[in-house]
């Protein structure tokens, strides 16, 4: 419960789950639900409910399935200990509750206490869920206690002003803001049970979102290490700024939940490409002028499959590579596509001992791996630089740390990443003013926000055998290094009590880290805080070996096993699943509705792309052929122009690592003139430039009509580089989005990798594009309803020049085409899945001799290939030309193409006002059936099943079936045309073949005296067909028959045949339910209650069926109580039914009692109208070769007397 909200649950009941378990079935197929409901306080009834804890809760981290019982997990107790940027704390949780949504049996269970480093009590940690306590224990401990333990063990963090799941460079954008759809999935480690509660987050309105964001109950939790150190403006490493306030140290390291476990449980990596303990360390440095440095390093366990077993002696800890280097490969290079895309370029620091044979065993396959990654292979850049985006260096510690320096040795690892490290860089933003009130010294703490400096293109990835101790000090060094450069460059040193507490902070971490994986602190840890190793530090590291050898023997398994139930990974485990009744009905109702608050409307895009080739002077030629062409006159004045340059400058070494804005400058000018100049002439409306973007060569301009401006919101740009391993911005993409009304709509432009038989280089930067662009708020481009990509591609023509020559000569563009990369690389699957491209009509964009149309004729006869591309994806997009233009300054031709694109217009009165509608409709349909309420209706019935469209059945559950009618089944509607009509059973069984055969055929009726006894019928068992009793009648009695002179009339008897009452209905039941039946009032009777027909009815104690055919005359006991009016009804009954029921086999004499009763009624109730014929009886399978043809026509068996067809009265020949 918040200050103004509440979210309210209520446990669903779910039978089956506790059936399955009584069964020894798996329980996992079967969730258990829970209604939710997010509302005002004010609105919520809370009458009856109690305080299950005194103390305040600081946040929700989710539901949890233990068995068939739901906990509620939440922060009972936490403590600041970090402040990253003013506003920006960090919360360490150092206690967490749960509670049961269904029992009140654990509320009243006492909480131990908890001890805060549980994994460093191995009496505590040794408690595992397969070997643990005895019986009796286990029931009375809470079934939570051992994630309870792991959550208040004070290595878990939260915030609720930022996302802590992501480093500052990837959350720092101009006006973000806390979005919980942006958190990191690989660092929320809370991830399994709060992901149902993010999922209704999802559904509801966003007014509700923004409430539920708001009021801090929904909480993500990282583990790890967080710690501010505070470092006085004396220490402070910026002298050049002056104040006198303190700056401050945090250091936040992130575990990844992927691949999760302790030491010896949780070794290597995994298909999907996640190692063990994968750590990412960020290093903040801020000081209260705004400025903020930023640092990020990883570490991971060895990215290959391998095992090691636990031992009490060293020599028993052997390596064991598990698989071999073929099937390793897709995972490491899995693992390392994923880094890329996340931090750039990768550099690997391997810190094992070649002295070790399995940790030698362990180097040689990590250097073959890396040799072989497509990561690793050497870029060459036109002679300008080549790089590699993954490299490795191999830094023995032990060897270089064994001599006389000792530990002070490992500082040698300086020479070998000196250089990588100056190719990455750091993070760097500073805190500014806004201009529009630079004036007003009152708003000015008010109106400030970060600009980006410098962004981190890279990161160094350190491992040992277990990433805890070496790991810990090389990445301390490492750390210094890139703040020694940050300082360098402002012309700073730092003094040495900055860097004494910048050793105890890292020093902090490393135990921290080393605790949650090994269960002691780190090793090392002496030298890491002092600069030296002292007699006392090395005796704590005996000790801690000792410990760890002891805990990662005897306690890690149930450790392990903790974690798998924390993260969901246990083989008995299913989520929770959470339903709301009104808002899931609500937001399904608008999404059908949507036609009702929404409008469309078009307007017309004109994209555009074109290679300059670094020709400057091109911005003096006349482009109206390319920017105004003489198209429909729809599309001469389009509402946006989308406009896409490459090599706007040349591609000079000193040229590809800065961005010249002077040149965009220039060629945004003489856009925006020749669009304004066209406009003039055609006395239409005036453009104006919304948004452009650079990166180095390519450069993206967005002109829009004045009148759409009001339509157009949100406008942001970003940019990604591809070239030499995304340092450099030679290659990659610019793009520019936009919301339009309420249509998404982006465009990128990009240059991809340039050479004939790079088409997988280019594929590559599709996907690093794709993947690793993003806007604020972590938008991707894939988040958009419409999206034009733009640009020099690259993709050539895979023939040879000669070939390619003679096609173009020819005019035969299929020939090409079917030979163009992109189009077969898009028909692949490898590239730009899900886009479309339109009919390529016009000549090869590439390459010409300046100045002419005649393709290369230089000594490099570069092929034609059609470089030049626009590509689109959208259902609303419709694209009407695909050309290019007749300038000649360049070696490339420009491309345009224009656009029909549908925006759709949501009028959120309209909406906001039917949602109130329907939500109020649908409160009053449930009534007090929610969350908030407290009956026994069936919560999977509240969701509201009507009709999806006019003509269909609504949905159905398990409990509201649409194919039953009050319970029954349904029957159908369909009549004959008249009393005579039957169904022609000649026509094909397939409804939709042609035949001849009429559907109904007319047939002869029995004489008048049947129509009287259908109309008595028909007049009778409709009343008695109201009975909705389901209760089992007695068993049948032979001693309380009925007595022979009381005769049930026609239309009774048959109404007891015709009803759905249980075919175990004694005799005397039966009469006196007719004779009831005939003296029913007179009064206007229900509609008759269908029934299956017999041969698809099953028997059941619910479902009743009709009466089974009679047996032999001779062996029934009541035959002489049948007046002789009786037999006469029988014999009519016979003559209009060709074939009876088939009869039911049954065993005892009971059964033949009851079937030779039931038999009587049978015989005296008249046909029903509209039945038809009924099947001949079933055979028995050993008598199917004895069977012969009778004199009347029927099959009987030959040795049976009197028996067969024959000993059935209903089927002996009538005579006539």
């Amino acid at each position: 419960m918040g200050d103004s909200h509440a979210l309210i649950f209520r446990h669903t009941a779910f039978s089956s789950a506790t059936e399955a378990q009584e069964s020894g079935s798996n329980v996992k197929q079967f969730a258990s639900k829970c209604m939710v409901e997010f509302s005002t306080i004010g609105a919520a009834d809370f009458t009856g409910y109690r305080e299950v804890q005194a103390s305040s809760i600081y946040g929700t981290l989710g539901l949890i399935n233990i068995g068939t019982d739901v906990f509620l997990c939440v922060i009972s107790a936490s403590t600041r200990v970090a402040t990253v940027r003013p506003a920006e704390t960090v919360q360490r949780i150092l206690s967490a509750d749960f509670y049961c949504l269904n029992r009140n049996d654990y509320d009243r269970m006492l909480r131990e206490a908890l001890n805060p480093y549980a994994s460093d009590n191995a009496a505590h940690a040794s408690h595992d869920y397969s070997h643990g306590n005895d019986a009796e224990e286990m029931q009375l401990a809470h079934p939570c206690l051992e994630l309870q333990r792991i959550l208040s063990s004070g290595t878990f963090y939260y915030s609720v002003d930022f996302d802590l799941t992501n480093r500052l460079q990837d959350r720092l954008s101009e006006g973000s803001t806390f979005e919980v759809d942006n958190l990191d999935q690989e660092f929320l480690w809370n991830s399994y049970m709060i992901d149902p509660l993010i999922q209704f987050r999802s559904r509801l309105t966003s007014e509700d979102k923004e409430a539920l964001d708001a009021s801090h109950i929904l909480t993500s939790a990282i583990r790890g290490f967080v710690k501010t150190v505070t470092v006085p403006a004396a220490a402070s490493p910026l002298k050049t700024i002056k104040t006198n306030d303190p700056s401050s140290l945090i250091l936040i390291s992130r575990l990844s939940c992927r691949r999760a476990g302790t030491r010896f449980n949780s070794r290597g990596i995994d298909d999907d490409g996640f190692v063990a303990n994968f750590v990412e360390t960020e290093s903040v440095l801020w000081h209260p002028s705004g400025l903020c440095f930023s640092y990020a390093q990883i570490r991971g366990s060895v990215p290959i499959f391998w095992e090691q077993a636990t031992g009490l002696l060293p020599g028993q800890q052997k390596i064991q590579i598990t698989r071999s280097p073929e099937a390793t490969q897709p995972a490491f290079d899995k693992h390392f596509e994923r880094l890329e895309l996340a931090y750039g370029a990768v550099h690997i620091i391997n810190l094992l001992n070649d002295s070790k044979a399995g940790e030698a065993e362990l180097t040689a396959r990590y250097r073959h791996h890396v040799h072989h990654s497509p990561l690793s292979q050497v870029v060459d850049l036109g002679g300008v630089s080549n790089t590699q985006i993954l490299q490795a260096s191999e830094f023995d510690f032990h060897a270089e740390t064994r001599g006389p320096g000792g530990y002070q040795a490992a500082s040698m690892i300086k020479r070998l990443v000196h250089d990588r490290a100056e190719n990455f860089a750091y993070f760097l933003c500073d805190q500014v003013q806004d201009p529009e009130y630079s004036d007003s010294k009152k708003d000015h703490d008010l109106h400030t926000g970060p600009i980006v400096i410098l962004q981190q293109e890279g990161v160094f990835r350190t491992n040992c055998l277990d990433c805890l101790d070496r790991t810990n000090l090389i990445q301390t060094i490492i750390n210094q290094m890139a703040i020694e450069a940050f300082l360098a460059h402002r012309n700073e040193r730092a003094p040495p009590d900055f860097w004494t507490r910048h050793s105890d902070i890292w020093a902090d971490n490393g135990d921290a880290l080393s605790k949650i994986y090994a269960g002691t602190g780190a090793l090392k840890s002496s030298f890491t805080r002092h600069g030296k190793m002292s007699f006392a530090g090395a005796i704590a590291d005996a000790r801690k070996s000792a410990t760890r050898m002891y805990i990662n023997n005897f306690a890690d398994k149930g450790r392990q096993n903790t974690i798998d139930l924390l993260l969901g990974r246990l083989m008995d485990q299913a989520p929770v699943h959470l339903f709301d009744p009104i808002n899931d009905y609500v937001n399904s109702e608008l999404r059908r509705k949507v036609e009702e608050y929404t409008t469309t409307e078009e307007i017309q895009i004109w994209v555009g792309t074109f290679n300059l080739n670094g020709r400057g002077h091109g911005v003096k030629e006349d482009l109206s052929a390319w920017l105004c062409p003489q198209i429909n006159r729809m599309q001469k004045d389009p509402d946006i122009v989308a406009v896409g340059f490459q090599e706007i400058v040349e591609l000079s070494p000193q040229q590809i690592m800065s961005t010249d804005p002077i040149r965009r400058q220039a060629w945004e000018d003489a856009v925006g003139k020749t669009l304004n100049e066209n406009a003039k002439r055609h006395a239409s409306e005036e453009y104006i430039m919304l948004r452009s973007g650079q990166l180095v060569g390519a450069a993206l301009i967005i002109f829009v009509r004045t009148s759409t401006l009001a339509s157009i919101k949100n406008v942001e740009g970003s940019v990604k580089k591809t070239g030499m391993s995304g340092i450099a911005g030679n290659k990659g993409a610019v793009a520019i989005r936009m919301d339009y009304a309420n249509t998404r709509i982006c465009f990128v432009t990009a240059h991809l990798a340039a050479g004939f038989a790079n088409y997988e280089e280019r594929n590559r930067d599709y996907r690093t594009i794709s993947h690793g662009l993003r806007f604020q708020r972590n938008r991707s481009i894939e988040d958009h309803d419409t999206i034009i990509w733009l640009g020099d591609f690259n993709y050539r023509i895979g023939l040879n020049d000669d070939k390619v020559r003679r096609f173009i000569q020819a005019g035969d563009l299929e020939s090409l085409y079917a030979n163009d990369q992109l189009n077969l690389q898009m028909i692949a699957g490898r590239t730009f899945p899900h886009y479309s491209e339109a009919r390529i009509t016009f000549m090869p964009t590439y390459k010409f001799n300046n100045g002419t149309d005649e393709y290369d004729t230089s000594e490099k006869a570069r092929i034609p290939a059609w470089c030049d591309r626009v590509l689109r994806k959208g259902s609303n997009l419709r694209q009407i030309n695909y050309t290019t233009a007749p300038l000649r300054f360049s070696d490339h031709r420009p491309v345009y193409a224009t656009f029909h694109c549908t925006i759709s217009r949501v009028d959120e009165a309209v909406r906001k006002s039917l949602s109130h509608e329907i939500y109020a409709k649908r409160r009053s349909e449930l009534g007090n059936s929610t969350a908030n309420s407290r009956n026994d209706s069936v919560d999977e019935d509240l969701l509201g099943y009507e009709s999806i469209a006019p003509g269909l059945p609504p949905a159905s559950s398990d409990q509201s079936k649409w194919w039953l009618d009050n319970g029954l089944p349904a029957r159908s509607t369909l009549q004959p045309p008249n009393n005579r009509s039957v169904l022609n059973t000649q026509r094909p069984s397939n409804p939709f073949a042609p035949s001849p055969e009429p559907d109904w055929v007319t047939v002869s009726r029995p004489s008048s005296s049947l129509d009287k006894g259908e109309q008595s019928r028909n007049n009778t068992r409709k009343p008695s067909s109201i009975s909705t009793s389901r209760k089992l009648p007695p068993p049948y009695n032979p001693v309380h028959s009925p007595p022979s002179h009381i005769q049930p009339p026609v239309g009774a008897s048959q109404a007891v045949t015709k009803t759905a009452e249980s075919n175990t209905k004694s005799l005397s039941r039966s009469s006196t339910a007719s004779s009831t039946a005939s003296t029913t009032i007179n009064r206007k009777p229900a509609p008759p209650v269908p029934n299956k027909p017999a041969l698809l009815s099953a028997p059941s104690t619910q479902q009743k069926t009709p009466p089974l055919p009679a047996p032999r005359q001779t062996h029934n006991p009541l035959s002489s109580t049948t007046s002789s009016s009786d037999r006469k009804l029988a014999e009519v009954a016979e003559a209009t039914q060709n074939f009876p029921p088939p009869p039911r086999r049954a065993t005892g004499p009971s059964f033949i009692d009851t079937q030779q009763q039931r038999s009587l009624h049978h015989a005296k109730a008249p046909p029903k109208e509209n039945d038809g014929p009924s099947l001949p009886p079933r055979q028995r399978k050993e008598d199917s070769m004895k069977k012969s043809m009778n004199s009347s026509g029927l099959m009987d068996r030959e040795d049976d007397d009197g028996g067969g067809a024959m000993g059935i009265p209903s089927l002996r020949p009538q005579n006539r």
